[in-house]
């Protein structure tokens, strides 16, 4: 027995160990748990930590800090696995593999309407009458479908109290995404059929839909109803495009991917969710490993820790015990690269913007870290040439490629409310057509009075699974002082000045504020280089021309100072600090 490196005496506590299945806790001298294992045989199994050779480092490190050992006898292995993992749970000992999944997983959720059911996003108990379709990876990923599901079919969306109270259909019937069920435009029976549609696509039967679609087109051409038709034809033909978008498409069933990748003291593993034969997505897992832990043994713990008490699909299909199927090949290695990419992303990272993220998940009471965000600003001189930015953040940082800009018109000038709704309504009828992924979070620039603008542009547009964040700035603008604002909470957020949460979500509002100036500066160079002396009040033709020969050219009447100015003929101090103030006067 090795007795030199701990003053623990295993050999009392092995003479009486029963050659039975059970758990085992080891304990340090504070009656913290250090680690918790199964065993098929406790004796034989606890015997291996004290022989005299053979230990890994790892094991000789906890080993030295054993103090004493609880036992627990079962009547199975499968008991023991069972009370392994809830024990694991429970206290989080440091020497055993740790997944960090308290998160619960969103559902697809159709409501149990009799006539006119709606569709949703949906997280938590499934106590609501209705059927659930899930679970999905991530919130991105149940979006994306009812996007999808609504250029389909045209189910709505709606909450029931905005279906209920309406007397004219809203948006979303205008860019074709509903068929208008609140105000009659469409039967019950037809509603029901598109009802239908949408259960099969989610249960992975889109090649049975394709065959119902083509009757109904035949039986509608037959009867020279050809709008009928034609809406047929169209939908056949995004459902083949959506057929060959899908990385499984044998209808299969329901299985899920997962890859580990390791490096040293760190591992990543990811899963890949297909359901119906559809990959619904992927989503990563950086669990907290012992040194030398091989991905053998991560695996073990993971599919343990992860899948007991949650949904488990017909069929896992690991990394490192791979069955040999076509079908599946080109995915599982997709899940493979993607791990060890997401594996060096998260080492290269951990102390900066991923740290920041994952601090901006808890600061908000995320059920899961945001994969896309994006941050509005409006700017503007006086109400002129006023532009709105929208800027774009996912998990690795800023994506520019998806930033965009709105030159605001037909408001009344310097109203910041209204340029906000113009920008939000534009933006988001985009992104509800089709035209890019709707964010996670959406951050704008101001207070109360901006994100009431914003949650009216969300209600109307029926935009759902987006969370509003009003950034406010403090007192004298002092950056560290922002109060955060959400809809429906009478209470701002205040983060502390040195959070790393703040930081983040200052970095997002100030890169809006940064690229709101920048196409409002544009845009005001670009309208002054002809109209600017025509806009201020007092400069009529003569006196222009005159301005204009005095400084050889507007751009040099542009870099004119007020003392400039005076110099010419008719231009008194009052008009000369307007030209001044026009080519020079900035706010945002």
């Amino acid at each position: 027995m090795q007795e030199e490196n701990t003053s623990f005496d295993a050999r009392d506590l092995l003479n009486t160990l029963t050659s039975c299945p059970g758990v085992y806790r080891m304990l340090d001298d504070s009656g913290g748990v250090l680690y918790v294992g199964k065993a098929r045989n406790l004796r034989k199994r606890v015997a291996s930590y004290f022989r005299r050779s053979g230990l890994s480092p790892k094991t000789r490190a906890l080993v030295e800090q054993i103090a004493d050992i609880e036992v627990t006898v079962t009547h199975t292995e499968s008991e023991a696995l069972l009370l392994e993992n809830n024990l694991i749970k429970k206290f989080k000992p440091r020497y055993n593999i740790l997944l960090r999944d308290d998160k619960s997983y969103p559902y697809i959720y159709l409501s149990g309407d009799p006539d006119f059911p709606r569709l949703g996003f949906h997280r938590g108990a499934r106590r609501r009458k209705g059927r659930y379709f899930g679970p999905y990876p991530s919130s991105g990923a149940v979006r994306d479908s009812l996007h999808l599901l609504q250029k389909l079919f045209k189910v709505r969306q709606c909450q029931d109290s905005f279906f209920r109270n309406r007397n004219r259909p809203c948006l979303q019937y205008q860019i074709k995404r509903c068929t208008a069920p609140c105000v009659d435009y469409i039967s019950p029976e037809d509603y029901a059929a598109d009802v239908d549609n949408t259960v099969m696509f989610l249960e992975g039967k889109s090649s049975a839909i394709i065959d119902t679609l083509i009757r109904r087109m035949e039986t509608a051409a037959a009867g020279l109803d050809y709008e009928q038709a034609a809406e047929c034809r169209d939908q056949i033909a995004s459902l083949r495009r959506v057929q060959e978008k899908q990385y499984v498409s044998n209808e299969r069933g329901d299985l899920d991917i997962i890859a580990c990748a390791a490096d040293r003291s760190s591992a990543c593993v990811q899963v890949f969710f297909i359901r119906g034969g559809r990959n619904l997505g992927n989503t990563v897992f950086f669990p907290k490993i012992p040194a030398e832990a091989g991905e053998a043994d991560i695996l073990a713990a993971f599919i343990t820790q992860y899948y007991l008490g949650k949904h488990i699909p017909s069929e896992l299909l690991l990394s490192h015990a791979l069955e040999d199927k076509e079908l599946i090949q080109a995915v599982l290695e997709l899940a493979v690269n993607n791990a060890g990419q997401a594996l060096t992303t998260h080492l290269n990272t951990r102390q900066g913007y991923t740290g920041r993220l994952q601090e901006l998940q808890q600061a908000l009471g995320l059920e899961e870290q945001p994969e896309r965000m994006e941050c509005f600003d409006i700017s503007h001189t006086r109400g002129e040439s006023t532009v709105a930015s929208c800027v774009v953040f996912g998990r690795e940082g800023a994506l520019k490629s998806d930033y965009r800009r709105f030159n605001i018109e037909g408001i009344q000038p310097g109203d910041d409310y209204g340029a906000m709704e113009q920008a939000l309504t534009r933006r988001y009828m985009r992104l509800m057509k089709g035209e890019g992924r709707l964010p996670d979070l959406l951050f704008i620039d101001g207070g109360k009075g901006q994100v009431a603008a914003a949650a009216r542009v969300i209600e109307e547009l029926q935009v759902s699974g987006v969370r509003i964040i009003g950034v406010a700035k403090g007192p004298d603008r002092k950056a560290g002082l922002e109060t955060l604002h959400s809809p429906g909470r009478r209470q701002p957020l205040a983060l502390p000045s040195n959070s790393p949460a703040l930081h983040l979500i200052q970095q997002i509002r100030d890169e809006a504020h940064r690229f709101a100036i920048t196409g409002h500066r544009q845009r005001r160079a670009k309208s002054r280089k002809t109209s600017a002396l025509e806009q201020i009040p007092g400069i009529g033709p003569r006196r222009r021309q005159q301005l204009l020969k005095q400084f050889g050219g507007l751009k040099e009447v542009a870099r004119a100072g007020v003392e400039d100015l005076l110099m010419v003929k008719g231009i008194n101090s009052a008009l000369a600090q307007q030209i001044y103030d026009a080519f020079h006067g900035d706010s945002a």
